[in-house]
């Protein structure tokens, strides 16, 4: 709801922003317009979602129909690579969905279904690549008595404090961000983010639901919290009039613990992308020197292939991804004793 002055809260603004008739999200140029994920870093990454989807469909006794759902699928960029790296007689049982708020693009592949919503069944793996951080969220910040105000802002990214956090919202931040009552402090109510995730995993009958986000954890949330823009490729002041992304950091703790399917005794697993990719092969070291000498071109593809694993494995990068993991009725595919993020 806008008030007369043009204010509202950043959910409703960046809602608009990014999925209204002019959203950012349903321009021609796509997000990898404005910003670079693992999945346009490197083909190794849908590699390794391949070899993950290989794992699922094993841990499902190789079904007859494999689902692959690729959750706020962009352009298509992930499930195309993700079916042409997979081994042909997975490939040819594999059902691929895309799912995204823009128009299907016209050059996707007539095997890929591309839908608004997952499919309400699903059997195999959804995978949501930087989705969350774009499902939008309330703002809070603390003032001068102490109290946590919800942030409320204009189409031109001005802002102002409105009404003290209250209900579920106020119930969030006690339990997952709490405030201590310093004035300035700022954090992103990740409600909704809960929400959507514990109905995204709803829709998986059996197999996997991977989550993977910028992070942080209880242990260490931003004081001043993370909500950024991207344009054109260059970080910039989140401005809610639908030229560029608004984003901002996911407590995948918290969605973690937002849904309990009741038909699966795993627990939710929460790692980093460095750690996760590394179970799934992507280990990112130098190729032998002495191969030089033997077959060079094969020396200059392995080294320029340890560049690309080396950025999706960095500490200080998209290493530092997290990645949440939810087993339905299957056990974890990346093995019982990788719990240790990295």
């Amino acid at each position: 709801m806008t008030d007369a002055g043009g204010w509202r809260g950043w959910r409703a603004a960046a809602e608009a922003a990014l999925y209204g008739p002019d959203g950012f999200y349903l321009r021609p140029e796509g997000p990898a317009g404005h910003f670079r994920t693992s999945v346009h870093a490197s083909p190794l990454f849908a590699a390794a979602v391949a070899r993950l989807l290989c794992r699922v469909d094993e841990a499902l006794g190789r079904p007859a129909s494999l689902d692959f759902v690729d959750m706020a699928a962009g352009r298509g960029e992930l499930v195309t690579r993700v079916l042409a790296a997979l081994p042909a007689d997975v490939a040819a049982r594999t059902r691929a969905y895309g799912v995204e708020v823009a128009a299907r693009p016209a050059d996707l592949a007539p095997a890929i279904t591309w839908l608004r919503e997952p499919p309400p069944q699903v059997t195999g793996l959804l995978f949501a690549n930087e989705w969350l951080d774009n499902v939008p969220v309330e703002v809070a910040e603390v003032d001068s008595a102490g109290v946590p105000r919800l942030v409320l802002v204009r189409d031109d990214g001005a802002e102002r404090l409105g009404d003290p956090v209250s209900g579920a919202e106020a119930e969030w931040l006690a339990r997952w961000w709490p405030l201590p009552g310093v004035e300035g402090l700022r954090a992103e109510i990740g409600l909704p983010r809960d929400r959507a995730w514990s109905t995204a995993v709803s829709h998986v009958a059996q197999g996997l639901a991977v989550a993977v986000d910028y992070a942080h954890t209880a242990e260490a949330r931003p004081p001043f919290g993370t909500l950024t823009g991207f344009r054109e490729g260059r970080e910039t002041s989140p401005v809610p009039d639908g030229s560029c992304d608004i984003t901002a950091h996911v407590a995948l703790d918290a969605c973690a613990e937002a849904c309990t399917p009741a038909h699966t005794p795993q627990r939710p697993l929460l790692l980093r992308q460095r750690a996760a990719l590394r179970a799934l092969g992507l280990a990112g070291t130098r190729p032998p020197l002495a191969l030089a000498s033997t077959d060079p071109a094969a020396y200059v593809r392995a080294l320029a292939g340890a560049g690309e694993a080396a950025e999706l494995t960095a500490p200080g990068g998209l290493g530092g991804f997290g990645w949440l993991l939810r087993p339905v009725g299957i056990p974890h595919p990346l093995g019982p004793d990788l719990t240790a993020p990295e």
